[in-house]
């Protein structure tokens, strides 16, 4: 393919799915398969187009707009609206990837795709956020809709971003429908959205403790990247289960606790707040014995941990680092951002998984680990249907069934695909990978995408 330009994050996706397949008896038994995954890694559809908008002092500003619309064997193509200048065709296209195999572990009827713009929030007023997603909807309603693409949020589009969004469409196409997740409760949200993605991180790797043999939440030292959303309901649910979270971070440095201290919820509700005004978190000041390391990711500065969480962004633990969590203790690494481990740092997280059998670290992707976002928002889509709304205990059980289902999922293909000798942990990275793959390629071929 050297008549394609290099797209290493979509690569670099493409390829541990690859070598996880590879590395299984799928093929083996499956040879056929290959083809599907030939074919699966092509979206079907791939959407680009100019935002052109108009700044506060009357500039014409424009920007590139994209969806990838990856694969809708099973269902409306679903994945999130990234607004931020590092967003690519490369980038999209992981994440969409991913977003094709996380969707189908949820057991919902779901695609997989993803789309954004390089368009940078930060700095911009009000108005200025308000008339680019006003200018990028104009443009996206065209190819998207309840029953064909139902975007949702991510970096840089929160409920507000939504709203402006959801009223653009509404007006363009003159249909009120759930063509977005992560709506207003109001007008068609669903209660526990906001905080899937960090509580079904926190079921998943409760799950992960008591297979096992660790008991429970309760004691556990959890160390947190990122501060934003996921990072922030991962941090609030892990400490009323009893775990200490020692660390949370921005692009800028991390916080991570001195001595006794801990974050507490307190520290999280503030810090809810300075992110809502897009501000750092070098302007936190916390009486709960907290350190702010400015320029580093908190993995080598938390000390002894038990459980470590990735939530910031992609590749955020280099080999270096998983080798230092290990060398700190850690148990438990689950992503609760999309591909937060580098591929190094998951070959570190697995050979310690074999060598060390059942007193070793057990790593858990992203795929499997965040698919609770996306699984209320596939809720949220149900409730649109019916034109209903739950509540929220209603929500959050249905998020544990849905976390619980994902684990053992991904636990009991590992056991079936992958060879393990006795007493060692299965792979949950091959087992998820498998699992969401070989779902998907059954559904495209039973549909003629394949043969």
């Amino acid at each position: 393919m050297s008549n394609i330009p290099s797209e290493p994050e979509f690569e670099q996706a493409y390829n541990e799915l690859a070598s996880t397949l590879e590395h299984s008896s799928l093929f083996e038994r499956n040879p056929e398969y290959r083809t599907a995954l030939k074919i699966a890694s092509i979206p079907e559809r791939v959407i680009q187009f100019r935002v052109l908008w108009e700044d506060d002092a009357g500039n014409a500003q424009v920007n590139r707009g994209y969806r990838v619309q990856f694969n809708s064997a099973l269902g409306p193509y679903k994945g999130g609206l990234r607004l931020h200048p590092t967003v690519n065709l490369s980038i999209l296209k992981f994440l969409g990837f991913e977003q094709i195999f996380k969707n189908a572990l949820t057991g919902l009827m779901m695609g997989g795709g993803k789309g954004g713009a390089d368009f940078d929030p930060k700095g911009k007023s009000d108005n200025e956020i308000r008339r680019f997603c006003v200018a990028f909807m104009r443009e996206l309603s065209k190819h998207i809709g309840a029953n064909t693409d139902v975007p949702a949020g991510d970096i840089g589009v929160s409920g507000r971003e939504i709203g402006w969004l959801f009223g653009t469409y509404r007006k363009e196409r003159n249909l009120f429908e759930g063509v977005l997740t992560g709506k207003g409760l109001d007008w068609g949200g669903s209660l526990i959205r906001p905080e899937a993605t960090g509580y079904g991180l926190i079921y998943y790797v409760g799950h992960m403790i008591e297979y096992a043999g660790a008991g429970n939440w309760a004691g556990k030292r959890v160390a947190i990247s990122g501060s934003g959303n996921v990072a922030q309901y991962a941090a609030l649910k892990a400490i009323e289960l009893g775990a200490t979270v020692v660390s949370l971070s921005d692009s800028k440095g991390s916080l991570v606790a001195e001595g006794d201290g801990h974050i507490t919820p307190e520290d999280v509700n503030a810090i809810m707040g300075i992110k809502v005004k897009r501000e750092s978190l070098t302007s936190y000041t916390s009486s709960s014995g907290l350190k702010y390391i400015d320029g580093v990711r908190p993995w080598l500065h938390v000390g002894k941990v038990d459980v470590a969480l990735p939530c910031a962004t992609q590749n955020e633990v280099s080999k270096e680092e998983a080798e230092g969590l290990l060398a700190a203790g850690v148990k438990f690494v689950a992503e609760g951002s999309n591909m937060g481990c580098t591929l190094e740092a998951i070959n570190v997280f697995e050979a310690e998984r074999k060598e060390k059998k059942a007193e070793s670290v057990w790593y858990a992707p992203g795929k499997a680990a965040n698919c609770g976002g996306v699984a209320v928002s596939g809720l949220e889509m149900a409730q649109n249907s019916q034109r209903l709304q739950w509540t929220s205990e209603e929500v959050d059980q249905k998020l544990k069934d849905i976390m619980k289902t994902a684990f053992f999922q991904g636990l009991n293909t590992a056991k079936e695909y992958v060879k393990a000798e006795e007493g060692e942990l299965p792979s949950l990275v091959a087992g998820s990978n498998i699992a969401g793959f070989v779902k998907v390629a059954k559904a495209m071929h039973d549909q003629g995408d394949w043969w």
